[in-house]
């Protein structure tokens, strides 16, 4: 008969057999591993408990009636409501279950308390705020905005305040969880309109213009001749590089779209707006003209352009649109939707698209009639200013001036309260009293040598347009509300900063581009390339702005189809300033290329458009580099045979794009850096191509020359071929020594990290918070903008932060994607779903109508107004 064998012995029999030593050390081993069990499942629950309730019911007080949120496999959230109030305040409720965090730290850096958080690591960062002044104008700005736009911003508020008064601290933000287990004593407090309205401050930082530009024209002219420095900042070439308006002029104050040539003009100084007289009759003079703080990342800007339906296989407009930000995790933006049940008056949204967090409707996207896509403009409205000071006053015109002060006070997180004494001239805030380098550049600027000596100081003062009190906030509503393009051209008049390029297209087949924005008209010639004397009134701003019926654009182009991508936005002969430090507009003429070539586009033509990886540099550069012989050994002519076989093209398994782009790091290192201050260091963008562009003509040109080596003087053929060597060297170190294991994406990685804990250095928190090592194809300067900086490695530093195409003819038959996720809660499932389809070129249906909202939709979650409402 076959016996069963006996059963195992339980771990409690062994551990009694086991020896008595061994016992102990068994017993502490799985006391450790219960321990270790217990606080993974502790941890699990606490970055579990703020994801939000997504189905069912919950009490939302201040509702008329039910709302309705449907979300999909990605949670992507689709409001309906029966009021705008309701859908507002709805909008609230929903960003701040799922990104309030995010909400609160962004409006801790836009009031400059960050302090208050973090501790003395940032003062520096609060500082720089503070005397900005960011949250200061935005409550100013309540008074000018429309009473809708209040109203929406009230209920906006609202809405997020009931979560918070729903949810224990705890039950918001993990983030908040571990902060005050490193203790921290903090509970967040109440959301306020200005929150929102400081915010669109915030953005205004990320896209102001050539303020570092001033900077580096400076620090470059310290060690070389005008001349020389010309050559860093090459003019514009709009026969290669078309502008978006390529005809129309001014014509009695207003921009006609057919004048020839702008061969009759009448600039007119126009009056100010009602907006401005109440801004300055009820705000303190000075808070008109604030600064903003040094520098922007690489590969800020943007992609967006619009076809009409004979360039459509749809028969109707088509509208693309990728904006390039900096990188975080979670991204800057949420997709969502805000639907009527049933338009009227008190119902008058049915948009979706991108939105902030933090910020009522929507900011990029479409409503029912109309689509609507940003770029950066880029004007110039910022000037450093150069300030000659006398102890309490600053001096212009040969008169001594009184300085405007304020002082506030900093708190600090585990330290004492910081004071802080804000001064400031006509110009603005003097940013010098906080920045090193500003002073710097004040002190050893030449434009300093025609002030008077002595015992004055000399100090740096920002003017800029968007620490003025403006009505961007209601541009934004009006955009969600408006249904064809004079309603879009109204809207956009009250776009004040930051500055945009406007692409628009409608269901009637219409398509179209306006740019908006305050941007100033200066006195004298002073173009704002370099900083001006404060000293002399003829420096001065006017006080007036291009008039916005004087702003470029166009209708129904012959063309059938509107490209902007940060290059020029009109000709030379347009008799306003915008400024001269435009993008180079590689971009955008790869981008017309392949429009042209496409001739009837589809939807998936459109996305392949903005996927495109073709350097523009490399078709230039290549031949000049394959030109380069005897390397020396089979070794170093490995790099050169991949450039031989290229097609210029840069997806992420390219090593042929990996050994180029090394090659374009070290040609830069050895060409400037011996040449310039570290921090004008090139970092490999756009306008670098076009200065290397130029130089290789030049083969003699002084900038070859490496003045480590006294004796001797190098060509441009020896940079070209000690780059190349280089190159071989940093490769073979970097990833194999044969050049088939080389990839572009194992060095252009896509790495997203919390602004916050997910820069902490504390392992765990950062391998919890942060998304890192995605390998991407593209560049700085190519459709596909994965910017990185030459002069810090090929990491990337911008990227485009999400993209869509937008079809007029079938909305559900539009496609978008987000770089992160819709969710800021690293414990959900979507704080970073949409990733890995962004990095592998992939888009998502974007649901509109009711029924594809309904089919898609996976989640419903019924807000109810509260019992004692």
């Amino acid at each position: 008969m076959n016996e069963q064998p006996a059963p195992a012995p339980s771990l409690r029999t062994r551990l009694r057999r086991a020896p008595r030593g061994v016992r102990w050390s068994a017993y502490v081993a799985a006391a450790l591993v219960l321990l270790l069990v217990i606080l993974l499942t502790t941890a699990v629950v606490l970055v579990r408990r703020p994801v939000p309730v997504t189905g069912g019911e919950l009490p939302l007080p201040g509702l008329d009636a039910e709302v309705e949120v449907i979300r999909d496999a990605y949670g992507i959230p689709q409001i309906y409501a029966d009021t705008d109030d309701d859908l507002m305040r709805a909008q609230g409720f929903v960003a701040a279950q799922d990104r309030f965090f995010e909400m609160d730290f962004r409006r801790h850096v836009t009031a400059g308390r960050l302090s208050e958080l973090f501790g003395e690591e940032v003062i520096e960062t609060d500082k720089y705020i503070r005397t900005m002044g960011w949250r200061r104008v935005a409550e100013e700005e309540w008074a000018l905005l429309d009473t809708s736009t209040r109203d929406a911003l009230t209920a906006y508020a609202q809405g997020v305040n009931a979560y918070l008064e729903q949810n224990e601290t705890n039950e918001i933000a993990v983030e908040y969880t571990i902060l005050g287990l490193g203790g921290l004593d903090y509970e967040p407090e109440r959301w306020e309109p200005a929150d929102s309205l400081a915010w669109l401050k915030a953005m205004a930082w990320d896209l102001r213009g050539n303020m570092e530009d001033e900077i580096d024209r400076v620090l470059a002219s310290l060690d070389h001749a005008p001349e020389r420095v010309a050559e860093l900042y090459p003019a514009y070439d709009p026969e290669t590089h078309p502008p978006i308006v390529e005809a129309g002029g001014v014509v009695d104050g207003v921009f006609e779209q057919n004048a020839s040539g702008n061969a009759t003009r009448n600039p007119r100084r126009p009056a100010p707006s009602a907006a401005m007289v109440r801004a300055l009759s009820d705000l303190r003079a000075g808070l008109d003209r604030m600064p903003e703080l040094l520098g922007r990342g690489e590969g800020i800007g943007s992609n967006s352009w619009v076809v009409d339906g004979k360039h459509s296989a749809t028969g109707r407009p088509l509208l693309a649109n990728d904006p390039h930000l900096g990188i975080s995790q979670p991204g800057i933006w949420m997709q969502m939707g805000l639907h009527c049940r049933e338009l009227g008056s008190d119902c008058t949204l049915e948009s979706s698209g991108f939105t902030f967090a933090g910020v009522p409707g929507v900011i990029i996207g479409h409503n029912a009639d109309i689509a609507w896509g940003f770029t950066n403009l880029s004007p110039d409205v910022t000037d450093l200013y150069l300030e000659q000071i006398r102890g309490e006053n600053w001096i212009q015109d040969g008169e001594e001036i009184p300085l405007e002060v304020r002082t506030e006070t900093i708190k600090v997180r585990d330290g004492d309260e910081v004071t802080l004494e804000i001064r400031e001239t006509g110009h603005g805030p003097l940013l010098s009293d906080v920045s090193e380098e500003l002073t710097t550049v004040g002190a050893t600027a030449e434009a300093a040598a025609t002030a008077a000596s002595g015992d004055d100081e000399y100090a740096v003062a920002l003017q800029w347009t968007a620490l003025q009190p403006t009505t961007t906030a209601d541009a934004v509503l009006a955009l969600n509300r408006a249904s064809n393009w004079d309603e879009f051209r109204a809207a956009a008049s009250d776009f004040a900063v930051p500055a945009q390029n406007m692409v628009y297209a409608d269901r009637e087949g219409h398509i179209g581009y306006q740019a908006p924005g305050l941007v100033p008209i200066r006195k004298s010639g002073n173009t704002g390339e370099t900083p001006a004397e404060g000293w002399l009134s003829a420096n001065d701003w006017t006080g007036d702005y291009i008039p916005f019926d004087g702003l470029p654009n166009v209708l129904d182009p012959e063309e059938g189809f509107i490209v902007t991508a940060n290059q020029a936005v009109i000709g030379e002969e347009y008799p306003y300033f915008l400024t001269r430090d435009w993008d180079y507009g590689y971009r955008a003429t790869r981008i017309r290329q392949l429009l042209e070539e496409e001739g009837e586009l589809s939807v998936a033509e459109m996305t392949n458009v903005q996927l495109d990886t073709a350097n523009p540099m490399a078709a230039t550069l290549v031949p000049y580099l394959l030109d380069i012989d005897e390397l020396g050994s089979d070794y170093y002519d490995d790099g050169q045979e991949l450039l031989a076989g290229w097609d210029f093209t840069q997806p992420p398994d390219s090593a042929a794009a990996a050994y180029y782009n090394v090659v374009w790091s070290n040609l830069l290192r050895l060409t400037f850096h011996d040449g310039l201050p570290e921090e004008a260091w090139p970092n490999g963008g756009d306008r670098w191509f076009a200065v290397v562009s130029e130089l290789l003509r030049d083969p003699l040109s002084p900038w070859w020359d490496d003045r480590a080596t006294d004796e001797v003087v190098e060509s441009r053929d020896d940079i070209l071929r000690q780059a190349l060597l280089d190159a071989r060297d940093e490769l073979t170190r970097r990833q194999a020594l044969g050049p088939d294991e080389w990839s572009w994406g194992d060095l252009h990685r896509l790495d997203l990290r919390h602004s916050s804990l997910g820069e902490s250095g504390v392992r765990p928190l950062e391998w919890l918070f942060n998304r890192e090592d995605h390998r991407v194809g593209g560049g700085s300067g190519i459709v596909d903008a994965t910017g990185w900086d030459a002069a810090e490695g090929y990491g990337v530093t911008a990227a485009p932060s999400m993209r869509m195409v937008v079809s007029l003819a079938d909305f559900d038959r539009s496609r978008y994607i987000n770089l992160t996720g819709v969710s800021g809660h690293p414990g959900s499932s979507h704080y970073s779903d949409q990733t890995e389809l962004f990095v592998n070129g992939d888009y998502l249906p974007w649901a509109f109508s009711r029924d594809a909202v309904v089919e898609a939709g996976e989640n419903t979650l019924v807000l109810t107004p509260a019992a004692d409402d």
